[in-house]
């Protein structure tokens, strides 16, 4: 899988990419990351990729055609699911993540200062946010989306079930984890875990899943009804 990313700040992705999990997954030539630095791409001798908005209005808006001959530089950008990060767009989450890991290529775009052009929508596939709430730009948006993705990828985990046992996964959160000491500060692991029944200790993390979700999240239940 080959994720692009488009971005004014190149030099925020190393220390996430070259991290961790996501460098294991690169190592092992699962995933390949490409960054884009779009003001590479300006039409105008000063660099810029902003300016004012028309009709007036606070803030800078990003320009239209640094952002569509950026596109264009991408090997297999036609072929590719293009990506909006924007407030505006449907809220990602871990079906997303489950649908997005199915594609061979995918573009983030990042955004900056007071918004796009409208006219940048056009060229894009699809419009994700992280969530209801203000960031300076796209970029953290851009890794939390890699992160989550990426893990679902077949070979990057142990195990498939490092990942489908975690929280929403399957629209519930996940059960409580415990490991040594048995005991700490009066805080004791439950005996289930520790009776070696696994039919039994499949079935209590079973109805501490469904519990936990109810206090905590109840709106994923009423999502897989």
């Amino acid at each position: 899988m080959k994720i692009t990313v488009l971005t004014l700040f190149p030099e925020m992705f190393p220390p996430v990419l070259d991290s961790s999990m996501l460098k294991r997954a690169q190592a092992n030539d699962l995933i390949d990351f490409e960054l884009v630095n779009f003001r590479d791409f300006s039409t105008n001798k000063h660099m810029t990729v902003d300016d004012s908005p028309y009709g007036g209005g606070a803030g800078m808006v990003l320009s239209v055609e640094p952002i569509y001959h950026a596109l264009q530089s991408v090997e297999g950008s036609a072929e590719a699911l293009k990506i909006l990060l924007t407030p505006q767009g449907k809220t990602f989450d871990q079906t997303s993540a489950k649908q997005l890991v199915d594609q061979n290529h995918i573009i983030l775009i990042c955004g900056h200062y007071e918004g796009f052009d409208e006219r940048v929508r056009s060229f894009v596939d699809l419009e994700l946010s992280i969530g209801d709430f203000v960031m300076t730009g796209g970029e953290i948006a851009a890794m939390a989306i890699i992160d989550s993705v990426t893990r679902l990828i077949p070979g990057v985990l142990g195990s498939s079930e490092s990942f489908e046992h975690d929280s929403f996964y399957e629209d519930s959160l996940d059960y409580p984890q415990y490991t040594k000491p048995r005991e700490f500060m009066g805080q004791f692991v439950p005996d289930v875990l520790l009776s070696g029944n696994h039919e039994e200790i499949a079935k209590w993390r079973e109805e501490m899943k469904k519990k936990r979700t109810q206090e905590r999240r109840p709106d994923l239940l009423k999502k897989s009804q």
